[in-house]
């Protein structure tokens, strides 16, 4: 459980570390090119769920942050009954990297609204600024700034429903805390369906 706990304690550094400076550094909107035009750091946020997806309605976000909350605890006590259980040391690192991933959003929600004032195209955000935050608790939104639009041009012609039409991949802006979960279940699908053994 230990070894699990350390992992999950430094993904959640570097995702906090990264976001805390991308918030209070760079302006919304913001991007470096890190490596070219397929590799950029691009400041957004989003409202919703990873990859800059969103959950509709008045009461979404609050019923997501409470979701995340629930989805932690489970996975917070299935991660615990597979380090007594001593399992597979793969399948522990997987979900300590989900649980990681949802914790690093979790905190983006809950907390940066309270204690970051609303990030602006013309000036970057500030830490417990005097005027206060610009949500309240489980309002805040996640800082998303990893962005790879590896692949840029048109459908053929003759392609269905798109034909002609510009596309690019891959176009969702996410952060370490998504990038930690989705490892997290590649891992896992991967220890499943190929080194399961019972």
């Amino acid at each position: 459980m230990k070894k699990a706990a350390l992992l999950i304690f430094l993904v959640l550094l570097i995702d906090q570390c990264v976001k805390i400076w991308i918030k209070t550094h760079m302006t919304y909107g913001q991007e470096y090119h890190v490596a070219g035009n397929w590799f950029i750091i691009h400041f957004t946020e989003n409202e919703g769920m990873a990859f800059g997806l969103k959950f509709a309605g008045k009461y979404g976000k609050l019923i997501l942050s409470v979701f995340r909350i629930i989805a932690i605890g489970a996975i917070g006590w299935y991660l615990y009954s597979l380090t007594k259980t001593k399992a597979s040391k793969w399948l522990i690192i997987s979900f300590a990297l989900i649980m990681a991933g949802a914790i690093g959003n979790l905190i983006d929600s809950a907390f940066y609204g309270l204690i970051f004032n609303e990030s602006s195209y013309f000036q970057s955000a500030s830490f417990m600024p005097a005027e206060g935050g610009y949500a309240g608790f489980l309002y805040g939104k996640v800082v998303d700034m990893l962005y790879f639009p590896i692949l840029h041009g048109h459908y053929p012609s003759w392609f269905p429903f798109w034909g002609g039409d510009e596309f690019l991949f891959f176009s969702p802006v996410f952060n370490i805390a998504d990038s930690s979960i989705t490892i997290g279940v590649t891992l896992m699908f991967i220890y499943q369906f190929w080194f399961r053994k019972d």
